[in-house]
């Protein structure tokens, strides 16, 4: 039996608390021409879970989090939102019915303050700003991220990775989304950044919202995760726990049981033999 039958058939770990999915993807393919990005893709998030969505380049993981995002629209198969089936034709469509994503760029304005940048085309009357309103919520949603931003008046160029990252994640709150996605949250931050942002994380998590993580630090997964969903080749390629070997979770990603991680935890297993 190869590795992906082995992937594939794992069974699914158990459910979060048993209620009802945030989000359910069923068969959802997205071809692009000749081209298959997506084959079938199976997909639950629950309210209060961190669903992490690994693979490598290729996997189709940013296509299907465009998908999600209202970006593209899937070829074939079902989306259900809060129970209810759902139509994500356009990012706003999306944005409205609950999907909030921040992708990886962020999309801020260096140039503007904290409070410009969460309010940035949602601003409080637009004919006349109510800049004190705007700023008692910014704050707000900073506190209940427990945000380390000295002010909201700061200029985002200012701010380190971390923070700026919180800044988009307080804006993605702005709507009282349900879903969150979150693009390579930790790419080219520090070791200390990067515990902030998994700390934020798991703080979206507490509020209830459901959160997908698309991550390639497989040690900032296991941090944060309740589960690991592995793409390979634009298909689901298994489900995993934080607690699963190391091992077992880069077979499923590169399709390969022999590999450095395995070979590597054969040495140092037949060194502990040796040892005894």
């Amino acid at each position: 039996m190869s590795v992906t039958d082995v992937a594939a058939s794992r069974p699914a770990p158990p459910r979060a608390g048993g209620t009802e999915p945030v989000i359910s993807l069923r068969n959802v393919s997205k071809n692009f021409g000749a081209v298959s990005a997506l084959t079938d893709i199976e997909l639950d998030v629950h309210p209060g879970e961190v669903v992490a969505l690994v693979g490598d380049n290729g996997a189709g993981k940013s296509t299907l989090v465009k998908v999600l995002a209202g970006v593209h629209q899937p070829t074939s198969g079902s989306i259900r939102f809060d129970g209810r089936d759902a139509a994500l034709t356009s990012p706003s469509a999306a944005l409205d019915l609950g999907i909030a994503t921040v992708f990886q760029d962020l999309a801020l304005c260096e140039n503007l303050d904290v409070v410009a940048n969460i309010f940035l085309g949602r601003e409080k009357d637009a004919w006349k700003l109510d800049e004190v309103a705007m700023e008692v919520r910014a704050w707000t949603l900073l506190n209940e991220l427990a945000a380390r931003i000295p002010s909201v008046r700061e200029p985002v160029a200012s701010l380190s990775g971390g923070q700026r990252q919180t800044v988009a994640i307080a804006r993605s709150l702005l709507l009282e989304p349900k879903l969150i996605m979150l693009d390579e949250p930790t790419a080219a931050l520090g070791v200390a950044q990067t515990a902030e942002v998994l700390n934020l994380i798991e703080r979206v998590r507490d509020r209830g919202l459901g959160v997908i993580v698309i991550s390639h630090n497989m040690d900032d997964v296991r941090a944060v995760a309740d589960r690991i969903v592995v793409l390979r080749l634009g298909r689901n390629n298994g489900v995993f726990t934080p607690d699963d070997s190391h091992n077992d979770l880069i077979a499923a990603i590169t399709g390969a049981a022999d590999n450095s991680v395995s070979r590597r935890a054969g040495r140092r297993a037949v060194h502990e033999e040796g040892a005894q």
